[in-house]
């Protein structure tokens, strides 16, 4: 009997934990559907593909991104967001986001910073960005516009140094913007009131990088515990709240039961 157990429950786990990809280094792709009256016409189905956290070359490495870039491709995004953390060394910089520029949506590339970004190659990844077309949002809101509408995306710079961004740049949008807060860390959406923001999307806790069902995580990156580790989440003040599990991995090369993945996100107007 207790042999039966063990092995159910083996079985349970391992289902849990697998991902199956055709792109090897990222481990699946994680959709969502988000809909919302703001949502203008116009937007009704765009596809937004975000990814954060590649740590390149963590356990992330070269094939590993051509592999996303492929993957992103293949998904066909009508706009690509980035959510920081991108680099284990200056060196590396030029070559991740020359690759990611290959992605080529339609709207463009638009990004922000995560914390390894500000400790060091700040200026080499601001300089590559703008090399390569990618808009950087740091405190900044990026208008997209398609057919006449349009949507903002309300990026945030260094979200741990709440006393030089402690007021989000959402504040000076109003209710009948349709806005999505780009944020390298889920617990500034906790911290700051994101006032006029209607989704939130974050990276940085790599979805603990190992956690055996949200049972066991030993790590989340985040001082709220497990409630904004990953996936579709709701803050305090009822914000939805999407957190990747980024594609690289930071300290150890090891994942279990938190799959890299891409996010993609369609949108559609809530009627």
């Amino acid at each position: 009997m207790k042999r039966a157990i063990v092995i159910w429950l083996s079985v349970l786990l391992l289902s849990s934990c697998a991902s199956l990809s055709r792109y090897p280094g990222v481990g699946r792709t994680r959709r969502y559907t988000f809909e919302h009256p703001q949502v203008p016409a116009a937007f009704d189905g765009f596809r937004i593909a975000f990814v954060s956290d590649t740590h390149y070359p963590s356990k992330f490495r070269r094939r590993h991104l051509r592999n996303a870039v492929r993957a992103l491709r293949d998904l066909g995004p009508d706009l690509l967001l980035l959510g920081g953390d991108y680099q284990e060394g200056c060196e590396h910089v030029e070559e991740l986001f020359a690759e990611l520029a290959r992605a080529t949506p339609p709207c463009g590339t638009a990004a922000v910073l995560g914390n390894n970004d500000y400790e060091r190659c700040t200026d080499d990844i601001r300089a590559a960005m703008a090399r390569h077309g990618i808009r950087l949002l740091e405190h900044r809101n990026d208008t997209v516009w398609r057919d006449g509408d349009f949507i903002i995306v309300s990026g945030v710079r260094n979200p741990f140094d709440l006393r030089a961004n402690g007021v989000s740049p959402t504040a000076a949008l109003c209710d009948a913007d349709f806005v999505i807060l780009l944020t390298h860390t889920p617990d500034y959406v906790e911290d700051v009131p994101v006032a006029h923001a209607d989704l939130a999307l974050a990276g940085h806790t790599h979805g603990g990088q190992i956690s055996l069902l949200r049972l066991w995580t030993p790590r989340t990156g985040s001082k709220y515990g497990t409630r904004l580790l990953s996936g579709l989440c709701t803050s305090s003040r009822g914000l939805p709240v999407v957190v990747t599990n980024g594609l690289g991995t930071s300290r150890l090369p090891v994942r279990l039961c938190a799959p890299s993945e891409i996010v993609l996100i369609t949108l559609k107007r809530a009627r």
